[in-house]
């Protein structure tokens, strides 16, 4: 099933894309890949989730942030090329603000691998990075960037 098909059966509306909040551009286009720069848990414009992983974050809100960020990554992906030419979902990347004795970073990046999968089929299972760090910027739970085949 076409991407824009499995959004729609999937009752997903996107957003128009963010903007970038600094002096980079949201993807580049560089042959036959595209390049998602790293998106926040924005949601109707709003940093939807904030905060650490490991103390005033559950890992379910962490999960949550991480479907958002995907979420974003499509309209990012649809605004760079459209949907149905997406070919295959090659790397996500992402980073949670963790604490240091949280260890479940590859748990809340599965919000976001979930979501990809769900609506590119077999083409959205990718690599992946999931790293935890002291901080992100604005205080967000989750930060993910993309690595998608188009043709």
């Amino acid at each position: 099933m076409a991407a824009e098909a499995q959004l729609r059966k999937l009752g997903i509306d996107l957003p128009a894309a963010p903007q970038p909040a600094g002096k980079y551009v949201p993807f580049v286009v560089a042959g036959p890949l595209v390049f998602i720069s790293g998106q926040l848990p924005v949601r109707d414009g709003q940093l939807a989730v904030t905060g650490k992983l490991g103390s005033e974050v559950t890992l379910e809100a962490g999960v949550e942030a991480a479907r958002l960020c995907a979420i974003n990554i499509l309209s990012q992906l649809r605004a760079a090329c459209g949907l149905d030419k997406v070919r295959r979902c090659v790397r996500l990347s992402g980073f949670v603000a963790s604490t240091p004795d949280f260890t479940d970073q590859p748990k809340v990046l599965n919000g976001a691998s979930d979501l990809i999968a769900d609506v590119f089929g077999e083409a959205g299972r990718h690599t992946r990075i999931a790293v935890g760090v002291a901080a992100l910027p604005m205080n967000a739970a989750v930060e993910v960037d993309g690595i998608f085949e188009i043709g």
